[in-house]
């Protein structure tokens, strides 16, 4: 599957709770409507929720980025189907919609769109794990930048190589129900995306996800701080954790056409 992405901070006029009610009420819904014109398979809602561990975590690590206000994640079944979309006329005009829609409340230029492909490291079974509002659930997202020595390429290679087995070897000390690696990749698209948004802040090379139940999170026991201790260790050899950042979420669901395949 093709997925977008798309990091988002408020307009400067709006506070979170302001910007997250018009995300969720106006937005979402119009996105929904959409979503056949624009062939989305799936599209996704991540809304931060303040959480005296984001400046936790944060700290473990030297000090990080502010977390962003949300993500929006759409997927699509594969190239062909998101190349078609966004060629039609009906595409072009709901894009146009949205994007109008999104200067409502979205501050663009600091707002870095990309592409990505998923490799899952931990996966329950099924694959239906949701942080939604009312659950005991919390999804961490961790957008990550690369150390400068390194190529994106090559950081990717490592976390996808040495850091995944890492964290799957102790994702149980851990309390990780769900891993999943996001790793940007280069696409014709994502230069016009940015253009047109006027997008200014660099892209990532990907973020990490994971899901946890809150009762389990931060856990004290020596098992988890070891865990978390190697964790950051692992992380140091390939992320510049000051160009970095990561956060506690809520999920909320407008478009799924994946349950039951």
């Amino acid at each position: 599957m093709l997925r977008i992405t798309f990091l988002l901070r408020r307009r400067s006029d709006l506070t979170r709770d302001e910007f997250q009610e018009y995300w969720r009420r106006t937005h979402g819904p119009l996105v929904a409507s959409l979503g056949t014109a624009v062939c989305a398979r799936r599209y996704v809602q991540v809304h931060t929720i303040d959480d005296p561990a984001n400046a936790v975590m944060a700290a473990a690590r030297g000090g990080m980025e502010d977390p962003y206000d949300g993500v929006a994640e759409l997927w699509w079944d594969d190239e062909e189907t998101f190349a078609g979309a966004m060629s039609s006329s009906e595409g072009q005009e709901a894009g146009a919609a949205l994007l109008a829609d999104e200067a409502r409340f979205i501050d663009l230029p600091s707002s870095p769109i990309w592409f990505s492909h998923e490799y899952p490291q931990v996966n329950p079974t099924p694959e239906n794990l949701l942080a939604r509002p009312r659950s005991s659930l919390v999804k961490l997202y961790y957008p990550l930048r690369s150390k400068g020595e390194l190529s994106e390429e090559d950081a990717q290679l490592y976390w996808r190589t040495n850091h995944g087995p890492l964290i799957r070897s102790q994702a149980t000390a851990s309390g990780i129900l769900r891993y999943v690696q996001v790793h940007r990749f280069p696409h014709p698209a994502e230069r016009a995306m940015r253009e047109v948004r006027g997008v200014q802040v660099e892209a990532y090379m990907g973020h990490a996800e994971l899901w946890f139940d809150r009762r389990n999170l931060g856990g004290d026991h020596p098992e988890a701080q070891a865990a978390g201790a190697r964790a950051v260790a692992d992380e140091s050899r390939f992320i510049d954790f000051s160009r970095s950042c990561m956060w506690l979420a809520k999920e909320h669901v407008f478009i799924d056409h994946t349950q039951g395949d």
